[in-house]
C-alpha cells in the first residue's frame, strides 16, 4: 500500500460532479479534511446556506449528507490559494464545454478551465501533490496538465521551493438523479495513472466503502477514453431506441413492448431502452462531439461519421416531436396555449443543460405559441437563461406555472417532456375539465394511461405507439 499519507483534499469546481463527489468522500472518510473551492461566490454561498433547500444542486439524498459533513470535515470556499497549498491531493472538477469558436468549434472540448486550474495548482501547491482529473476530458489531456505542472514561476525556482506532482485520471460515472447512489454503490471506480504510490493512495480512500474488486486500474489514456466511450455507448442506445419509436408509430407496434422483448436478451440488457424526446445533460452530446472531433483528428473519418449520427438522430427526434405537435394542432400553434410539463433533461435533477425541452419549447415559441411551463425543481431564472442562450426568433410568450392545474388551465395541448413522479397517476378527469376543446396530450415519456386520458374526450399521442 502507498507510503503517501493523505490528510487534506482540495476539489477545484463546486458543480454537479465536484459537490456531490466530495460530499460522499467526506461522509465515508471522516478523518480527511476536504475543501471544495470555486471562483463563483454565489455558488459557494449556496453550498454554505443553512437552508438545505437552497443548495445549488438538487440530487436526492445530497441534503442529508451535506447536513452531517459540512463544517465537520467538508468545507466550501472561494479561498483557492490556501486550499491548494494545504492539499495533499487535488481533484480538478471544472466544466469542459464544447468550443464555440476557433479550431474544433462545435465539437472539441474547451479546456480553458482545466488549464487555468492546472496553472493555479502549479503556482500554489507545496511539496508532493497528487493531481486528479475528475472532469470528462479528451484523451491525452493529462499530458498537457503534466506540462503545465512542470512550469513554476521564476520566484518559486529562485527560492528553491521544492514541489513535485503526479497526475491521475479518475473519471466520474454518475447519472444525475441517482448520483448519490452511484457514488455510494458504484459499478466500478476507474483510476488511470503511472505512479503506483499515487494510485494506491487514491485506492486506499475508495476502499473505505468500495470493494477492491470493483476498483479498476489502467493507464492514463485508457481511463480518459473509457469515460468518453461509456457516454457514447449510452447515448447510442438512446438514439437507437428512439429510431425504433418512430418505426413503431409508423407500423402500429409499441416501443415499450419492443424494448421489453429485446431487453430480456442478456447480450443487450434492459438499461437505456426507454424511448423519449432525446438525451440531454452536460455530458452525452458534448462527449460524443469530442469523440467525433478526435476521430477526425486521428484520421478516422468513418468512426467520426458513425458517432456523429448518434447526435444527428437525437436532434431529429426533438424536431420530429415538435412537427407532430404542429400537425395535430391543425398546422399552427400561433396564439395557442400549450402546457409544458417538465423542463429538466430528466427527472430528479434541476439540470436543464441540453434538455430536449429547450429545443422543443423554442420551436413552439418561434411559431407564436403561448407556453405555460411547470417543473417541480427548475426555476424561472434557469429557463429564462436557457431561452436566451438558444438562438431563435421569439414570436410567442411563456410563463412559469406553480402547479400542474395552473399550467393546464385553458390550454389547447399538454406536452410531457420529463418523467417526474408526480406526472404519473394524474386525475385526468379533473385536468381535462380545465383544458380547451378539442385538446391534446402529447406524452413523450410514457407516463399517462391511454384509457384514462381518452375516456375524458381528450386526444392522446404517445411516443412510440401506433397513434
Amino acid at each position: 500500500m502507498s507510503s503517501i499519507k493523505i490528510q487534506k483534499i482540495c476539489c477545484i469546481g463546486a458543480g454537479y460532479v465536484g459537490g456531490p463527489t466530495m460530499s460522499v468522500i467526506a461522509d465515508k472518510c471522516p478523518d480527511l479534511e476536504i475543501r471544495v473551492v470555486d471562483i463563483n461566490k454565489e455558488r459557494i454561498d449556496a453550498w454554505n446556506d443553512s437552508d438545505l433547500n437552497k443548495l445549488p444542486i438538487f440530487e436526492p439524498g445530497l441534503d442529508r449528507i451535506i447536513s452531517r459533513t459540512r463544517g465537520r470535515n467538508l468545507f466550501f470556499s472561494t479561498e483557492m490559494e490556501k486550499s491548494i497549498s494545504d492539499a495533499d491531493m487535488i481533484f480538478i472538477s471544472v466544466n469542459t464545454p464544447t468550443k464555440t469558436k476557433g479550431l474544433g468549434a462545435g465539437q472539441a472540448s474547451d479546456l480553458s478551465w482545466v488549464e487555468a486550474s492546472a496553472r493555479q495548482v502549479a503556482k500554489y501547491a507545496k511539496g508532493h501533490t497528487i493531481v486528479i482529473e475528475k472532469s470528462t476530458l479528451p484523451v491525452r489531456t493529462a499530458q498537457a496538465i503534466k506540462e503545465i505542472l512542470k512550469t513554476t514561476d521564476k520566484e518559486m525556482q529562485k527560492n528553491e521551493i521544492s514541489k513535485t506532482f503526479s497526475v491521475l485520471s479518475n473519471p466520474e460515472f454518475l447519472a444525475e438523479g441517482t448520483a448519490i447512489n452511484d457514488l455510494e454503490k458504484p459499478d466500478r471506480v476507474l483510476i488511470g495513472g503511472e505512479d503506483s504510490d499515487s494510485i494506491d493512495a487514491l485506492v486506499k480512500i475508495y476502499l473505505n466503502w468500495v470493494p477492491y474488486e470493483q476498483i479498476i486500474c489502467t493507464n492514463l489514456w485508457s481511463s480518459e477514453l473509457s469515460k468518453l466511450a461509456a457516454n457514447a455507448f449510452l447515448a447510442q442506445r438512446i438514439s437507437s431506441i428512439n429510431s425504433i419509436s418512430a418505426f413503431c408509430e409508423a407500423t402500429g407496434a409499441d416501443v415499450q413492448e419492443v424494448a421489453k422483448a429485446i431487453g430480456t436478451d442478456k447480450r443487450i440488457g434492459n438499461q437505456f431502452l426507454s424511448a423519449g424526446p432525446g438525451f440531454g445533460g452536460s455530458c452525452f452530446k458534448k462527449d460524443i462531439l469530442n469523440l467525433v472531433y478526435l476521430s477526425g483528428y486521428f484520421g478516422l473519418p468513418e468512426v467520426a461519421n458513425y458517432w456523429n449520427q448518434v447526435v444527428v438522430l437525437n436532434t431529429w427526434q426533438q424536431d420530429r416531436i415538435y412537427k407532430i405537435v404542429l400537425e395535430k394542432l391543425f398546422g399552427t400553434v400561433n396564439g395557442k396555449n400549450i402546457a409544458i410539463l417538465g423542463f429538466s433533461f430528466k427527472a430528479n435533477t434541476n439540470d436543464t443543460r441540453e434538455s430536449p425541452a429547450i429545443r422543443i419549447s423554442s420551436d413552439l415559441l418561434e411559431e407564436g405559441a403561448i407556453l405555460s411551463i411547470y417543473d417541480p425543481k427548475v426555476t424561472f431564472e434557469r429557463i429564462e437563461e436557457d431561452f436566451e442562450k438558444f438562438s431563435f426568433n421569439n414570436q410567442g410568450i411563456w410563463k412559469m406555472a406553480s402547479s400542474i392545474p395552473e399550467a393546464l388551465k385553458n390550454v389547447d395541448a399538454v406536452i410531457i417532456l420529463t418523467a417526474w413522479d408526480e406526472f404519473f397517476g394524474l386525475d385526468w378527469n379533473y385536468l381535462a375539465s380545465l383544458m380547451r376543446s378539442p385538446a391534446w396530450v402529447f406524452d413523450t415519456r410514457s407516463v399517462v394511461n391511454r384509457q384514462e386520458v381518452e375516456d375524458t374526450g381528450v386526444n392522446l399521442w404517445k411516443l412510440g405507439e401506433g397513434n
